[in-house]
């Protein structure tokens, strides 16, 4: 089942888990399992979707329940107006607040297309430093990260911290293997830290300003609790209240 954690009579807004794809894609065929499908059979109803999340990230993904319902809001997106707020576990001290304005390229099968304008704005909550050799370095610093992008595009936040060479932890593409590779190994921790935590838009259809927020996953909370970062992500206003316990 998945986690609901808004809906009225035009939308629904699930709590994405890691790992899962929004709708099918030809570069992912081999998956049976899409939130789109799942939702569509959990609330016996067909639903459109209005934005997308990397199979990877985490957090807030919004549906429309007619098509009546996802056009304005698939227009909200394209003009920047909803607001979104996401938390990442990063490479490195990140610098304590910036803005990235770097263009995105297109991938591989839309070389022909001119690369798009994107902003993504940041500020670091926490840092860590742990005993654990990677690389060349004897010990392994991390950041917590709260991220606004600006734009929307297409592996926006993943291309711009690589960019900054501030990985995110998890990120098999565009990350650092060799960090990825200690998560999963001394941290057991498999999934790419990246969690979209809230969003808020104007409602089509009652005027009024809809905030939805989704809880970080069990894994993310867990690094948080080890890297001592609880008490700040909990002091964060864009993750939900009160916060489930982490179960042992």
């Amino acid at each position: 089942m998945l986690e609901i954690i808004y809906e009225d009579a035009h939308y629904v807004a699930i709590n994405k888990p890691n790992g899962l794809l929004v709708h099918r894609t030809r570069i992912a065929e081999e998956k049976k399992e899409f939130a789109l499908q799942l939702l569509r059979d959990q609330l016996g109803i067909r639903v459109h979707a209005v934005h997308r999340l990397d199979r990877g990230t985490s957090g807030v993904l919004l549906f429309a329940k007619s098509p009546e319902a996802t056009a304005p809001l698939v227009k909200a997106f394209a003009e920047r107006q909803p607001d979104k707020t996401y938390f990442a576990i990063v490479r490195g001290y990140a610098p304590e607040a910036g803005t990235i304005d770097s263009p995105i390229r297109p991938d591989k099968d839309h070389q022909h297309k001119e690369a798009q304008d994107a902003i993504t704005h940041f500020s670091r909550l926490a840092t860590v430093e742990l005993p654990i050799p990677v690389g060349r370095y004897q010990t392994a610093r991390y950041s917590l990260v709260k991220i606004k992008p600006e734009t929307g595009r297409m592996h926006q936040i993943r291309k711009h911290f690589a960019h900054l060479r501030h990985y995110i932890i998890g990120d098999k593409k565009h990350g650092d293997w060799r960090h990825n590779l200690m998560f999963l190994e001394q941290l057991q921790s498999s999934t790419m830290l990246l969690h979209s935590a809230s969003l808020s838009f104007e409602h089509p259809f009652t005027g009024e300003n809809v905030e939805i927020k989704a809880s970080m996953p069990e894994n993310m909370r867990r690094l948080c609790q080890e890297f001592s970062w609880l008490e700040i992500v909990d002091q964060q206003q864009e993750l939900p209240l009160p916060v489930p316990p982490i179960s042992e």
